[in-house]
């Protein structure tokens, strides 16, 4: 089951860290980067600018056409400091837990290659033996 509020903060973290390095980013180029529709891009900057988070700054890029440049206000640079941090001990833990299942699935695999069963097939990870024929 997908973590909604996880999924949102990590959505905002990389809204955050695209729009900090890039300003004039337009919505519809954040939208690729994230991988997600132009709608949800502009609710997303919407949620961001109403929380205090982002200020939008007009200026122009042609004579016909306004553009924006989204700025971090000091709200949403201690707000992006605190996502990071979470994001980062979150992944942690997952990292953490795949190690602890890799090694569990290393040593289900030597136990079934000692029982002579097929070796199965683990990818660079792991050494592959010559197999007695």
């Amino acid at each position: 089951m997908t973590d909604t509020p996880s999924l949102h903060a990590e959505t905002h973290l990389k809204v955050l860290r695209l729009l900090q390095s890039n300003p004039k980013m337009n919505q519809r180029d954040l939208a690729a980067a994230l991988g997600v529709s132009l709608g949800k891009t502009n609710f997303c900057l919407q949620a961001l600018v109403a929380k205090g988070l982002l200020k939008m700054q007009n200026f122009q890029s042609n004579k016909r056409k306004l553009a924006y440049a989204y700025l971090l206000t000091p709200a949403g640079l201690l707000e992006k400091a605190d996502l990071t941090s979470r994001f980062l001990k979150r992944k942690m833990v997952e990292y953490e837990a795949l190690k602890v299942e890799i090694e569990g699935l290393k040593l289900e695999a030597q136990h079934l290659r000692s029982e002579g069963a097929a070796p199965i097939d683990t990818g660079p990870l792991w050494e592959s033996r010559p197999r007695d024929e």
